[in-house]
Formats: C-alpha cells, structure tokens, sequence
C-alpha cells in the first residue's frame, strides 16, 4: 500500500541522513574569547626568542678596546677577531720598522690595548762615526735611551726635548772623552767632547805659535783615551846656489884621426836658486826640507868631435929616426904631459899654434900619441931639431 503522506517520509530520510554523517566526525566548539588570545601569542613568542639569542651573539662579538698610535690613544668598538684585523679596519698602517703591541697575529679580546709606534730615520754621527738607525721613540732623549748612547756629559747638536718627525733627524752626538797632551815636558789632562783635537787643546789652555802643530792633525777627532803631543817648532829658510851638470854630446868628425877627440863648444854649468826649510822640532834639528827651485842659468851643453880618419904613419925623411927617445927627453914618454906654463903640451911638447899649423885640431895633449907622433915628424921635415933645442939631439942617437 501507498504511503499516504509521500513527502515527509523523503524529508525524514534526508534529515536521518544529515544526523548520521554528524555522529560519524566530531564537531569543533566555536571558539572563544580565550582560544584566540593564545592562538596570537605564540607567534609573537618565538619571535622575541629569536630576537633575545640574536642580541646575545651580536653583544658577544662587538668587542671595546683602546688603539694608541704614536702617542694619541682611542676607544673603539669592533667585531675585528685579530689585532692586524684591528688596524685595517681603522686604516692604520705599518711597515718594517714600526712597533706593534701586542703582535699584529694576537687574537683581540674586549678590553685589550693596542700600542703602535712608528718607526723614525735617524742620521746619528757618534763621535765622528756616522751611521744610520731607526727608532720608534718621538723624542731625542727617548732616541738615545732607545739606542744605548751614553749622552752624560756629551755634546747634542739637538735638545733632548726635541721632537722626532716621521721624516727623521739628523743627530750629531760626542760623547765625553779624556784627552792627554803632552806639551813644554808637562802631561795635561782633560775631559771634553769637543769636536777637534784643537778645541780640545784650547780648553787644556795650551796655545800653540805660528808654526807649532800637534803629534796628530789639529782637525783630527779626538779619542778616548788619547795622547796628542804638542810640536814646538822654530824655523829659518836658507837660499844656495846650486850647479847644474852640463850633458856631453859627441859627434863623429872624418876629418879628424881616429881616436881624436874635439872639444868643439865647450860646456857650461847651469845654477839653480834652492831654497830650504830649516826646523827645529822641540829643541831638536830636523833635516832640511827644499820648498822651492829656481833655475837661474841653464847649462850649456858640451860638444865633442870624435875622429874617424885612419891616422897615416909615414912620413919620408922621418921615419927611421928615434922618436921615442925624443918623447921621453920631452915629456917623460907621457902623451896627456902638459909643462908648467899650460902653453905646452903632449909627447913632443908643442905649443896650440905649431900644432894646428900641422893641421892638428883642438890640443896636442888631447891626441893619440900615433897622431902626435906624425905631426912631429912632419915639424922635423919643415925645421929639423929647431924646434927642440934640448932634446933635438936624441932623434939621432
């Protein structure tokens, strides 16, 4: 049969449906006021957890320390984890000769100071020695403490007080030194830095005069433990007239006999002006010393004719007469004899004008005795014995 109300049965079947599927999922509550305040909060929660442990790490790593270069000292803050790290963030920079403390490598920590010290040139001349040195002190004083120079009592060509530029600075310095000087037989002492031998001879109040001098040169650097002795001089010069040698030149002369020799131009010694230095050094004569040479007249130089012509032996009417006889009669056998007036001369005793007559040059007693001997006979031919009237006799006997 029908079901008489036909659309309820499908509304109630539709509802039974809809209750069904609710019993099978469980139905979430609205939510109330409570719910929704901790649904917003967890978020905000781990955001501020997050920000707290970020603050942590960035206070941790933010370090405070204090940089000092060359003297002006700074506080920073830096994340820098070295010192080399430090100085280059702040432009710092550092070579060979700068000081950095502590090392460039060292891990930096909050707190920490960072000295740097720059590096200066210095041109020191130490008692007379110059060298070249670096220092990262800023003062002259600082310089020498640095350095290991010994100033008591030294000379400083700059105040210990004076600044060191980066540039550098030269620096003279002489330390005190004794000094002995040994002067007029007395020993004198000092203590000086002077910066001669001199200086210091003034401040041993020894003076020195016009011509005395020192054991060492007076612009000389005085050492340590020196012994200079002082030079007492007295002098005088003295002018002599000196001779000068005349030179020889001989020439060949076939007109002459060999083994005759002419004087042709007679020489002449030349002078010279010399003059000498004569000292005294304490007391004692030194030897003299030339300090100037004049030549007041130069010498002529000697000429001499040396034959060359074969002498001739012969001559007829003479040759068998006894000549060597009449040479010693007349001179003792001797060709150089010449008599005690100078007018005579040779084996055969002739006189210039008879000689040269015979076509004989210079003077007899200058020629081989062949030669004499010819122009002898040649005499006897033109005037027989005349010409010795006291040994003529012996040609014959």
């Amino acid at each position: 049969m029908g079901d008489p109300h036909p659309g309820r049965a499908a509304t109630a079947t539709a509802g039974d449906t809809a209750a069904a599927a609710g019993r099978g999922r469980r139905r979430r509550p609205a939510p109330g006021p409570d719910t929704a305040g901790l649904r917003g909060l967890v978020p905000r929660a781990l955001v501020v957890v997050f920000l707290a442990g970020g603050t942590s790490a960035f206070v941790a790593s933010d370090k405070a320390v204090r940089l000092t270069v060359d003297g002006r000292p700074r506080t920073l803050h830096t994340f820098a984890d070295s010192v080399q790290e430090l100085l280059d963030d702040s432009g710092v920079g550092v070579g060979a000769h700068d000081l950095v403390a502590p090392a460039p490598g060292t891990e930096l920590t909050s707190g920490d100071e960072i000295v740097v010290r720059y590096g200066r040139p210095v041109t020191l001349t130490l008692d007379g020695h110059r060298h070249r040195v670096w220092t990262t002190a800023r003062t002259v004083g600082g310089a020498l403490r640095q350095l290991g120079v010994r100033a008591d009592g030294a000379f400083l060509s700059a105040s210990r007080s004076a600044a060191i530029s980066r540039e550098g600075l030269a620096l003279d310095v002489r330390t005190e030194r004794t000094v002995t000087f040994m002067a007029d037989g007395r020993e004198h002492t000092v203590r000086t830095n002077a910066a001669t031998v001199a200086e210091a001879l003034t401040e041993a109040g020894i003076a020195l005069g016009a011509q005395d001098t020192t054991s060492v040169p007076p612009g000389g650097f005085p050492r340590d433990g020196q012994t200079v002795s002082v030079l007492r001089i007295t002098g005088t010069r003295e002018v002599r007239e000196e001779s000068i040698p005349f030179e020889t030149v001989t020439s060949a002369d076939p007109t002459l006999y060999r083994g005759t020799e002419i004087v042709s131009r007679q020489g002449v010694p030349g002078v010279r002006r010399v003059t000498y230095e004569l000292r005294t050094v304490n007391g004692v004569r030194q030897r003299p010393r030339k300090i100037a040479d004049e030549v007041v007249r130069r010498p002529v130089t000697q000429r001499v004719l040396s034959g060359t012509a074969p002498t001739p032996r012969s001559v007829p009417g003479a040759d068998g007469l006894n000549w060597s006889a009449l040479a010693r009669c007349e001179s003792g056998g001797r060709p150089a004899a010449v008599d005690s007036s100078g007018a005579h001369g040779g084996l055969y005793q002739f006189d210039t004008g008879t000689w040269r007559a015979l076509g004989g040059r210079g003077r007899p007693q200058n020629a081989p005795a062949e030669e004499q001997t010819y122009r002898a006979k040649k005499l006897y031919i033109q005037r027989g014995t005349a010409p010795w009237p006291h040994c003529g006799d012996r040609l014959h006997g």
